[in-house]
Parts: structure tokens; sequence; C-alpha cells
């Protein structure tokens, strides 16, 4: 088959173009971003505009790699400071939760189908491979929504659910390839359990064990190397999280684990160029995510979806109004000083995305029996997660009571490079009519007494803080402070 490379690339870059376009719109009225990447892809498709992509190994390999920088990202910018309060309880999610889910799940799956939907012939475990392929918190769509739309919340949740989020994928993928193994070898009628639980445990201990030292070897790379173009040191980062996960699946262990760990290695290590690679690494994690989005929605033709989704509706709405709820009620009843708030929000935060989409790939190029059936309801039930978890989910957390009203104070208009240790200190304001009320002048400004203004930047250019300096609107402020609140 010939492939005609400038129409690839055209097509490719009115996908990418509507998509951003696309987000945008999504973000004013506020769709989940994720969604409408989603939507773009069936759009195009061979059901919208006749793009036909059915290659089901090649979009496994797209979403690895993508899910592999994802995991990989949210590492990098989770710090130990942030969830060494939670980290016990997000382990417990991550995985006694993502079990508890499947199990739970499984079992109603394979009795609603057999009671209420007989035409969909499937065995337990398949019915238990569904549920394990939708059994974890969906990392991109967690990361995505919370960051992107800046939602700040109490009580240390944002991490607790962004640790579970991005630590659950390995045990789900985990539990997806053991079943898999089991419905295989049930079809040459011996079932051999013993490699299977083996095989799970190896995964678990070669990828933390790689995840760790590994990652520890790639900060002493990265500040050992001593590149003389400082543009190869993002290049550098990427390269090092790319090995770690293709080299623990080569020695047996769960790559998306050590990818995970290795990040939160790496990112709470000083090194060489830290904030620049940082910064190149989050553009290529959200091209990752719409790439892998793209992909999974060319995938998907609408008219697949009708004939299962009365049985989809059903199973979604258990594992959002029971099998989810149950799990976190049950994982954190150590935790007794969780409040119940906390737990009937992190109980909603169960989003489903693009990684249950990736895994019920797995049955398809495994030709197990049921895999089309369990890909269609993976796919209804990702739609109908982002659609009603994703769209409220701000909303909930005000509902709570758990929403923060102060928005974080970002620093990004002054690409300068600080120590992590003075990073919480360090940010910028922006001059606007309200804050040139008492003069123009530098020394009136309204600032808390622990600031001190360090540059300003004006039209591209940089300017020394005088007292007697005249500011304008639209001015940016690079200051250092203990009173980060005082300045909202």
């Amino acid at each position: 088959m010939d492939i005609y490379v400038e129409p690839f690339l055209l097509f490719c870059s009115v996908l990418l173009l509507v998509s951003l376009f696309a987000s945008k719109a999504g973000t004013r009225f506020g769709v989940p971003i994720l969604l409408l990447f989603l939507g773009v892809g069936m759009l195009f498709g061979s059901s919208g505009f006749g793009f036909r992509f059915e290659n089901y190994d090649m979009s496994q390999a797209i979403g690895t790699v993508a899910l592999c920088i994802i995991l990989f990202s949210g590492g990098l910018d989770t710090k130990y400071e942030d969830i060494k309060p939670i980290a016990a309880q997000g382990v417990v999610l991550a995985t006694v939760g993502v079990l508890l889910t499947a199990i739970f799940t499984g079992i109603f799956i394979y009795y609603a189908v057999y009671l209420w939907f007989p035409s969909f012939s499937i065995s337990f475990l398949e019915a238990m491979l569904l549920a394990a392929v939708m059994s974890s918190t969906d990392s991109a769509s967690v990361f995505a929504i919370l960051r992107g739309k800046g939602v700040n919340l109490k009580n240390n949740l944002k991490p607790m659910l962004e640790l579970e989020s991005g630590s659950n994928d390995p045990m789900a993928y985990m539990l997806t390839v053991v079943l898999i193994q089991l419905i295989t070898a049930g079809q040459g009628d011996t079932i051999s359990y013993g490699p299977a639980v083996i095989s799970f445990f190896v995964q678990f201990a070669v990828g933390i064990g790689a995840g760790y030292f590994l990652g520890k070897a790639a900060v002493w790379l990265i500040n050992k190397i001593n590149l003389e173009n400082d543009s190869f040191y993002p290049i550098l980062l990427i390269t090092c999280g790319i090995f770690i996960f293709s080299a623990t699946y080569i020695a047996k262990g769960n790559g998306f684990l050590a990818v995970y760990l290795a990040g939160l290695v790496i990112g709470n290590s000083k090194f060489a160029h830290k904030r620049l690679s940082l910064r190149v690494f989050d553009g290529l994690t959200w091209l990752s995510q719409i790439i892998l989005f793209l992909a999974l929605g060319l995938l998907v033709s609408p008219y697949r979806l009708l004939p299962v989704a009365l049985v989809s509706l059903l199973i979604g709405a258990f594992m959002i109004f029971g099998a989810r709820p149950l799990t976190v009620f049950i994982s954190l009843l150590p935790f007794r000083k969780t409040p119940v708030r906390d737990k009937i929000f992190i109980s909603w935060v169960g989003l489903k995305g693009a990684v249950p989409i990736l895994f019920a790939i797995f049955p398809l190029t495994a030709a197990i029996e049921s895999s089309q059936f369990i890909f269609n309801v993976v796919f209804f039930i990702t739609l109908m997660s982002l659609l009603l978890q994703g769209t409220s989910l701000t909303r909930v957390a005000q509902w709570l009571h758990l929403s923060n009203e102060h928005e974080k104070i970002e620093f990004k208009d002054f690409n300068v490079e600080f120590d992590d240790d003075i990073m919480h200190v360090m940010t910028e304001i922006e001059i606007t009519d309200s804050w040139l009320k008492k003069g123009k002048l530098l020394k009136n400004l309204p600032i808390p007494k622990r600031t001190i203004v360090l540059l300003i930047k004006r039209d591209g250019k940089y300017l020394a803080p005088k007292d007697n300096i005249a500011l304008t609107e639209n001015d940016k402020l690079m200051v250092i402070t203990t009173d980060a609140d005082g300045l909202l």
C-alpha cells in the first residue's frame, strides 16, 4: 500500500488544528478537553468524514508511547512534600482499590449480562476482563482536568487523586494481561494460575526497583554529561523516560509503574536545566494526550456503540454510583481521619479516559471471542464518564466545600531558572488599572511588606525596579515574597 506523505501530513495538521480550536471552545463551555479530542477523532473517522483507521496494533503502539510520556510527566510534576501526607491512601487506592473495583464490577457485569442481556454471551473470565480494563482511574483525564482547569482542592485531595491516577494504571494493566493469559490458556482446556500470579508479582517488584534505581541513574547522567547545547537537555530527559520504560518491559517488569516512579525520583531531584526541560516536557505531554485521544477516536464507529448502549449505561452507572464509592470507602477504612465528604469527592473522580480504551485494544489483538463487545462497551462508558463526571468535577468540589477560593499564582512570564527550594516564594504579578489607583510609581504599588520587586517586564524588555519608575498597565513584575496570598 502506497503512502503519500504530503496528504497524510495535511490530514494530521488539519486534525490537530481542529482539535485545538475545539479545545478553546470547550474550555469556554466547561467541556473536558480530552472528550473533545475523542469527538474530533470520531468526526474524522469512517462514520464521519470517511477516514478509515482500523489498525489496532498501530493504535496500541501509539497509545503505549503516549501513556509512557503522560505517566512520566505526571511523576515529574509530583512533589514529595505534596504526596507525603497522603502517600499511604494513594497507594491503597491504586492497588487494593483497583482490585476491588475489578471484582465488584466483574461480578455485576457477568450477572447483569446473563439476566438482562443474554444475547451478549460472555464468560465469567471475560466479564472480569472487561471490568479489569476499566478498573483504574485514567491518569490522562485526571491530570488534564485538574491541572488544565486549575482546580484547587483542600485537604491534599489534588495530590492524592493525581498519585492514585498516576500509579493505578500499572495495576489495571497487569490484571488485564493476566486475565487475557488465563482466557487464552482456557481455550486449550487447561488453566494454569500459578505462572500468572508469579508474573503479576514479578512485574510489580521489577517495576518498582527499575523505576527507583534507573531514575537515580538518569539524574546522575543528566548532571554529569555536560552538553554544550542547552536544548539537548529536554531531549535527554525524554530519552531517559523511554529507555526506563522499555528496559523495564524487557526485564519482565511493569514499564508503566517504572516510568511513573522514575519521573517521581527525577522530578524531586536537582538536575541541570530542570526548568527548561520541564516546560518542554509539558508541551510534549499535551501533544501526547491529543494524539492518543485522536487515534482512539478514529478507531470507533458511532453506529457500533448503539447496540451496546443500554448494557453500557447500566454498567457505567454501576461503576460510577456503586463500585467506585464502595471501593473508596472500603479502601480508606484504615484511614479514619479522612472526612466523609473527601471520600465522596474521591469516589466522583473515578474518571475513565484513554487508558481503558487503550487496554481494551489488548483483547482485540489477542483475538478474545468477546473483544469487540468489550471495546465498544469501554468506549461508551468512557464517553459517559467524561460527560458526566468530567464536566461536573469542579461543581461537585464546590458543593462539598472542598474547593479553594484562591488560584495558585504561577511563575511563567520570566524564563529564569531558580532552585526548587525557593520557588514557592517566587511569583509574578501583572499590573492592571486597579494596581495603579494609589499612583503609577513603583513605590506607590500596594504590595505586602514582605515582598521585593526584582524585575519589570514591559513589551518584551526588562527594566530595573527603581522606586520612581512609572508603571503602565500590562507590565509584568517578578517578585520574591513570603506572603503570596497577599498578592491575590
